[in-house]
């Protein structure tokens, strides 16, 4: 069974000979190290969104492993050394580059060739507030990447990077690289057809301002002509100041707004907070950042869930 080995490390001739066929190849032997089944290439997945989509893609020729566990916020996320380790093992990682430091730093040392970063395959948005100079202030801007990390709340940028992966994974294993390329292809059209589905749920609309709890949907905004705006910045364990909540208070008066949108994964105490002294309801609008453990729900559900999350609040037709 082979293992991946960094190369930057000394080996007899013999090993590194070795492990420049496994970097080479990719091959899906490293999956023994997971308790993958045997044949399969050992995937890393930074956190829920790019396992979902490892899972779909790859099908039963990956074993994937999840470095964010079940409920835990992927932006607080630390790495164990065994989970450096993990990095540096797998045939690939799968992250989004500007989201978990602590993951941007392992690839970085570890999985350099080895790695998919999610972010390098569509087009970015520049960190909250670098575009609008009402909200850059309050730590809005972020200051660990130069766009906004938040990709997968976008399901037409999600098709794209699943058309990537797929062509990764068959080039990282070509024994099945038509079989990757059919499922990517089918996850797709499947992104596709949500983005439809958006798109035609949030075209004739009251508001077109959605007041979430964190920044985590520029892209979303972007993609279906909404504005957003946020009460924290990308980090939502940033909380924001008196002067910008008694600002939140009035911008939510001034768009006519009858909803804050809280979340899944954190406190909803602060955007509860503005919907008492805006006098709204609250509602839950989940960014997919990851699931409860033990849950049915999946990318798809969830993203329909918040489609009529939305449709609700902002009173569409």
């Amino acid at each position: 069974m082979l293992r991946f080995i960094d190369p930057s490390r000394a080996f007899p001739a013999g090993a590194l000979a070795l492990a420049g066929l496994a970097l080479a190849g990719l091959t899906a032997c490293a999956a023994a190290d997971a308790g993958g089944p045997p044949g399969t290439t050992r995937v890393i997945a930074s956190f829920y969104p790019m396992a979902w989509l490892t899972e779909r893609v790859g099908g039963a020729d990956v074993s994937v492993r999840t470095l964010t566990e079940p409920g835990a916020e992927p932006h607080d996320l630390e790495l164990t050394a065994r989970q450096v380790a993990s990095v540096e093992d797998a045939g690939l990682t799968v992250y989004v580059k500007g989201l978990q430091p602590a993951v941007d730093d392992a690839v970085h040392g570890h999985a350099k060739g080895r790695s998919l970063d999610a972010a390098a395959v569509v087009r970015t948005l520049p960190p909250p507030g670098e575009t609008d100079d009402e909200e850059t202030h309050d730590g809005l801007r972020h200051a660990e990447s130069s766009h906004d990390p938040h990709v997968w709340l976008d399901p037409n940028r999600m098709a794209t990077i699943a058309t990537a992966l797929g062509d990764r994974l068959a080039t990282a294993d070509p024994a099945h690289a038509s079989d990757y390329r059919q499922r990517a292809a089918s996850t797709a059209a499947e992104l596709t057809t949500l983005d439809h589905q958006f798109r035609d749920g949030l075209k004739t609309c009251a508001r077109r301002e959605i007041i979430t709890a964190h920044a985590a949907f520029g892209y979303l905004a972007d993609r279906y002509s909404l504005r957003q705006i946020p009460v924290a910045g990308v980090d939502p364990s940033s909380e924001p100041s008196p002067k910008r909540m008694a600002e939140l208070t009035r911008r939510v008066a001034s768009t006519g707004a009858t909803t804050v949108l809280t979340e899944t994964l954190v406190s909803p105490k602060v955007a509860r907070s503005l919907a008492r002294e805006a006098g709204v309801r609250t509602a839950v609008l989940d960014p997919v950042e990851g699931i409860e453990d033990g849950s049915t729900a999946d990318y798809m559900t969830i993203m329909r869930d918040d489609l009529r999350t939305l449709r609700s609040a902002l009173e569409c037709s």
